[in-house]
């Protein structure tokens, strides 16, 4: 296959494609070997009609637009993959003709691409890193909570209160029907916890052991069992027994039956180290962003809105296609979601051309640091794994694939990130917030008209100085 890319301006390119006469010829048998499956002649059992055949019965135009509604995508993905080009959004199509005999099929893909971008200062910057710090409460909200697992439920004979468990069982109609999931017997529940629909829990409040009551409640409308949403249905409970929560003491026993720490100061230091470390964590890869996003902002970088709105559309069929994987019907949520699609796209365009800008800052930055990608790096990409999941055998299935460009790409970004984060000097997240607010010439513009000569004028109360 040959290809020729042409850049279009506006993030667009236009890769020209000929197709080998003898690759069209190939899948043009294909095609016909598939027609004559269906095709019944005398002489011929179904199915084993000879391909000349078939293409002299039916024409060879007919078989080569069978051929080509079959082969163009197999075509489109190895023109991109051969050319180099990372689409971005829907590729426009062109298939000046079909090609005669012997003869090279010849087509044009326009596509939208990441944008180039022309890089400001992306060493040595200075950005914002939180310092955190493990809040008391945090540490006292984790104890609370092994607290609550060693719990003893005691019966009481009195009125259910917030925080007492209730034994029940119901029977919900919509309508005057039931519905998948609307009868239940012995089901516990913690009165206060949030967990049901909301109403549920608060009528059950003031309720004893051998009681009945009806509880109205209305599901909400982004309820994970959209056939549910937005409907109201009527619950007929009976009330079983009201159970006690009686907590253990918070003392060194507890922390000694609780955990591996004999002392409750034990147990605390333990909590308070672990949820250090996760803060740490989030903290690094917060930096992280931000270096990134510091990088791409003293970028010049154009992102046409065609471009933005593509990659929303993108980034939203990834959402629903999980959504998919985990049992959610993706229509029946975009139903319940305001503005449906649109309305969604809508939403993720910000954070996708924030995406657009950071890949095309971090593109550049590799290609000024010549930074480069080995089999090494590609394999610790991979990860370590066993059997099927070793490293040697996925990238060698990437490459029999043609996918391995892929992976190196990513990776090579990923250095460039490495780069610019290991160059970049941390600073209280604080000083960086002062140092944004205060108010430079290249922040923010004037109307005409505004200053003296209808130059433009600082705003009161903002301070800059050269060199700030």
């Amino acid at each position: 296959m040959r290809t020729t890319v042409t850049e279009l301006g506006e993030a667009r390119v236009r890769v020209a494609v000929a197709v080998p006469a003898d690759e069209v010829e190939k899948r043009m048998n294909r095609a016909a070997g598939e027609l004559a499956g269906e095709m019944k002649l005398p002489g011929f059992r179904k199915g084993k009609v000879p391909a000349q055949l078939v293409i002299q019965r039916l024409g060879r135009d007919a078989v080569v637009e069978q051929a080509l509604r079959s082969s163009l995508p197999d075509w489109y993905e190895q023109a991109l993959r051969e050319s180099g080009v990372r689409p971005v959004g829907e590729p426009k199509l062109d298939l000046p003709g079909l090609p005669a005999a012997g003869e090279d099929l010849e087509l044009t893909i326009e596509v939208g691409v990441r944008p180039r971008a022309r890089l400001g200062e992306y060493l040595g910057l200075e950005v914002g890193r939180a310092q955190p710090e493990v809040p008391e409460e945090a540490i006292q909200a984790e104890v609370d909570r092994l607290r609550e697992g060693f719990a003893q439920l005691r019966p009481v004979e009195r009125a259910a209160a917030e925080g007492d468990l209730v034994s029940l069982d119901y029977q919900g109609t919509i309508d005057g029907e039931p519905f998948e999931g609307s009868e239940g017997r012995d089901q516990l529940v913690e009165l206060g916890s949030g967990s049901l629909v909301e109403g549920f829990e608060a009528g059950l409040v003031g309720a004893s052991a051998g009681e009945m009551r009806t509880i109205e409640v209305t599901f909400p409308d982004d309820y994970r069992a959209t056939d549910l949403a937005s409907k109201q249905a009527r619950f007929e409970i009976t009330v079983k027994e009201v159970r006690e929560k009686e907590l253990p003491d918070l003392d060194d026993d507890f922390a000694a039956e609780a955990s591996e720490f004999d002392t409750l100061d034990g147990l605390r230091g333990e909590i308070r180290s672990r949820l250090g470390e996760a803060l740490e964590r989030q903290a690094d890869e917060d930096f992280r962003r931000a270096v990134v996003d510091a990088v791409a902002e003293a970028a010049e970088v154009e992102v046409p809105a065609e471009i933005v709105s593509a990659r929303a559309e993108e980034s939203l069929d990834r959402f629903l296609h999980d959504l998919g994987h985990r049992g959610i019907d993706p229509e029946d949520f975009m139903r319940v979601q305001e503005g449906g699609r649109e309305g969604l796209v809508a939403g993720m365009r910000e954070e996708a051309e924030r995406s657009l800008k950071r890949e095309a800052a971090l593109a550049a930055v590799a290609e000024a640091e010549a930074i480069e990608v080995g089999d090494d790096d590609l394999l610790d990409a991979l990860g370590p794994g066993e059997g099927e999941d070793d490293p040697g055998r996925l990238l060698k299935r990437l490459r029999q694939n043609g996918r391995d460009d892929l992976l190196r790409e990513e990776v090579r970004l990923r250095k460039a990130a490495d780069l610019v984060v290991g160059a970049s000097k941390p600073i209280p997240v604080e000083r960086a917030a002062a140092r944004e607010a205060i108010w430079t010439p290249d922040k923010e513009t004037a109307e005409p008209g505004e200053g003296a000569g209808g130059e433009p004028a600082p705003r009161p109360g903002r301070l800059w100085t050269p060199g700030d």
